[in-house]
C-alpha cells in the first residue's frame, strides 16, 4: 500500500470470531516521508539554479534584473515544480522583444542549434557550409550550360540539403520539423559527409551520435547495403533501400528517442539515466516528439537544483 506524504496509516480493526470488542486503533509513522522544506533553501542555492537553467537553456547568465525578477517569482511560490516548470517554459516559448536575444524562444533554439551542430558537425559555422555550397553551385551553372542533366541534379540535391540544414534551426523553431527531423537534416548533408568521409565511417558515427552506441554487424551490414548499394533491408523494423531511408529510420526509431533522454541527461546531470526515467520520459517523447518536455522534465529536479 502506498503511503501519502506526512499521513498516518489506521490499522484494520479485527472482529472477534466469538465476541465483539472495542477496537483500538494504532498509527504508524512512516520515518524520512516529510515533504521537502524548500524554505531553507537559501538565495544562493536559488541564483545558481536560475543562473545554471538560463545558461543550459539560452546560453547567456541572467542579468540582474532577470535574477531579481526571478528569485522573487520562485521564492513566491515556495520553489513548488510548477515555478520551475513555469520558468523553464518562459525561457522556451516566450517571445517578448529582448535586446540581444530579440527573445528568450530565439535565443532557446539558437542555442540548441549550435549545441547540436558541436555534437554532430563540430560546430560547423554557416560559413562553413557556405563555402561547401558555393563550388557547388557554380558546378551546377556549367552543368546546366553543358547540357548535364544528371550531374546537375546530383550537385542540386545536396545543395537543397545545405541549405535545409541552415534553415533548421528556424523550421525548427517555428513547428514546420520536429526534433526527429531537426536531427535527420544535421546527418544528411554534405558537412557530415565530409566529416565522417565514407560510408563505413558514416554507418557507425550515425549509430554513435545518435544512439550512444556502435552497431551491432547485423544493423552495420543492413545499413551500409542500404546507403552503400541501395539495397533493401530492415533495420529496426522498417524497410529501407537508400541513405535518406536510413537517416529517417534512425531518427524515428525508439532508440533515437532513448539516444536523446540519453544525451540530455548527461548534458544536464552529467549521467546517465536509470531504466525507469528512460522509461517514464520515453512514454511521451517517443509518442509526441516533444523534446522540450524532456528538457523540462530534468530541469525542475530537486537533483538539478541542488535543493535536496
Amino acid at each position: 500500500m502506498l503511503l501519502s506524504k506526512g499521513k498516518f496509516l489506521p490499522l484494520l480493526c479485527i472482529v472477534g470470531i466469538v465476541f465483539f470488542g472495542a477496537c483500538k486503533k494504532e498509527t504508524i509513522v512512516v520515518p524520512d516521508n516529510e515533504p521537502p522544506y524548500y524554505d531553507e533553501v537559501n538565495d544562493v542555492l536559488i541564483d545558481n539554479y536560475i543562473n545554471r537553467t538560463f545558461i543550459d537553456l539560452i546560453g547567456r547568465e541572467p542579468l540582474d534584473v532577470e535574477m531579481l525578477s526571478e528569485r522573487n517569482t520562485l521564492k513566491a511560490a515556495d520553489l513548488s515544480l510548477d515555478s520551475r516548470a513555469a520558468l523553464v517554459e518562459k525561457l522556451m516559448t516566450d517571445t517578448t522583444w529582448i535586446a540581444g536575444d530579440t527573445s528568450y524562444m530565439n535565443a532557446y533554439y539558437h542555442r540548441f542549434y549550435e549545441i547540436t551542430k558541436v555534437r554532430l558537425l563540430e560546430g560547423a559555422s554557416k560559413s562553413e557550409v557556405q563555402q561547401i555550397m558555393g563550388p557547388l553551385q557554380f558546378a551546377i551553372t556549367l552543368d546546366s550550360i553543358n547540357g548535364n542533366v544528371f550531374g546537375m541534379e546530383v550537385k542540386q540535391q545536396i545543395v537543397d540539403k545545405l541549405k535545409d540544414l541552415l534553415r533548421a534551426e528556424k523550421d525548427y523553431m517555428n513547428g514546420v520539423i520536429d526534433v526527429r527531423q531537426f536531427n535527420a537534416r544535421m546527418l544528411d548533408n554534405a558537412v557530415y559527409d565530409e566529416i565522417n568521409m565514407n560510408t563505413f565511417n558514416f554507418v557507425n558515427a550515425s549509430f554513435d551520435n545518435l544512439l550512444w552506441r556502435y552497431p551491432t554487424q547485423a544493423e552495420f551490414t543492413v545499413g551500409y547495403d542500404m546507403i552503400e548499394d541501395n539495397v533493401s533491408g530492415l533495420l529496426f523494423g522498417q524497410a529501407g533501400q537508400n541513405k535518406e531511408d536510413y537517416v529517417r529510420i534512425m531518427t524515428e526509431s525508439r532508440e533515437f528517442h532513448e539516444g536523446m533522454i540519453i544525451w540530455a541527461y548527461s548534458t544536464l546531470l552529467a549521467r546517465e539515466p536509470s531504466t525507469i526515467e528512460k522509461d517514464k520520459l520515453m512514454m511521451v517523447f517517443y509518442n509526441t516528439g516533444n523534446f522540450h518536455e524532456v528538457l523540462k522534465a530534468i530541469i525542475v529536479t530537486d537533483e538539478y537544483a541542488h535543493f535536496d
